[in-house]
This record gives C-alpha cells, sequence and structure tokens, in this order.
C-alpha cells in the first residue's frame, strides 16, 4: 500500500490541476490494493503508473499548500470575518455574525465582492494555475473571477 499512497500524494502534488483525473486514478488504484492485495492488484498500480507519468503536470497546488503553510507558521492569526461567521444563536446573530453574508447562488454571475479572508490576507494569492493541461480552464476562469471583482 506505500506505492499506492505515494502515487496518490504524486497526483496531487505534482500532477495537480493539470489533469484532476489522477488523483481518482490514484485513489483507485489503492481501493484495488487494499481489496485485492498483491500481486493481483499489480495492474491496477501499473495502470496509475502509466497514467501519472503521462499525465500534464503542475506543482501550483503544492506551492500553494506550502506557502499557506508559511502563513500559518509566521503571522499572527487574525479573525475569521464576520460575514462569513455562523449565527446559530440569538446572541450571535445580535454580535454581528453573518452580517453582510453575499450567498453567490442569488446572482446572476454566481460570484460576490465579499471579502472572505482577514484583512491582512486579503490581498495575498496562494494559488497560481499554470496553463498546464485541464489547469489552463482553472488560470482562466480565476482571471474572470479576478476581472469580475475589478469591475465595482
Amino acid at each position: 500500500l506505500y506505492i499506492a499512497r505515494r502515487l496518490i500524494r504524486f497526483a496531487s502534488e505534482d500532477v495537480g490541476m493539470a489533469d484532476s483525473r489522477a488523483l481518482q486514478v490514484a485513489v483507485a488504484a489503492y481501493q484495488a490494493c487494499h481489496f485485492l492485495g498483491m500481486p493481483e492488484c499489480d495492474v491496477h498500480l501499473t495502470h496509475a503508473v502509466v497514467y501519472l507519468s503521462m499525465a500534464p503536470k503542475s506543482n501550483a497546488l503544492y506551492r500553494a499548500c506550502e506557502e499557506c503553510k508559511r502563513d500559518v507558521r509566521d503571522r499572527n492569526a487574525e479573525p475569521v470575518p464576520m460575514q462569513i461567521r455562523n449565527a446559530p444563536t440569538g446572541l450571535m446573530k445580535e454580535l454581528g455574525y453573518g452580517k453582510g453574508y453575499e450567498y453567490a447562488h442569488d446572482t446572476e454571475e454566481k460570484l460576490t465582492h465579499m471579502q472572505c479572508m482577514p484583512n491582512g490576507l486579503k490581498d495575498r494569492t496562494y494559488y497560481h494555475p499554470t496553463m498546464e493541461g485541464e489547469e489552463k480552464k482553472t488560470a482562466e476562469r480565476l482571471a474572470e473571477i479576478r476581472r469580475f471583482r475589478e469591475e465595482t
């Protein structure tokens, strides 16, 4: 199972959003190994290895994850913005929890201008998509979202 676990890590760390199906293939290989055991699962491992080796590569997710972990380690903790806090009690509602929340599904664009990051992080960008494989679509969508937010 060690090899199958490493393939799962590789699928997100080295293929990432360039081909998100890589993670599904790797997890399926792990499950096959778990259910069948060796030597019967050898073909499933081979399937995953060939798929991952041929997939377009991007480590943008890995870089984003590492940058986030650095900020968690090196920066002061800031409170969660009030507008995205849940208000399950009357007191929390009175204190302003959830006030100003914008529900994206209620908008034509399915986007909002709501700030979801703490003030000290609101201008930080962690994920920088590449133009590799399917990640190109993610980059294009992210550009659309940025244009929407800059409009007003």
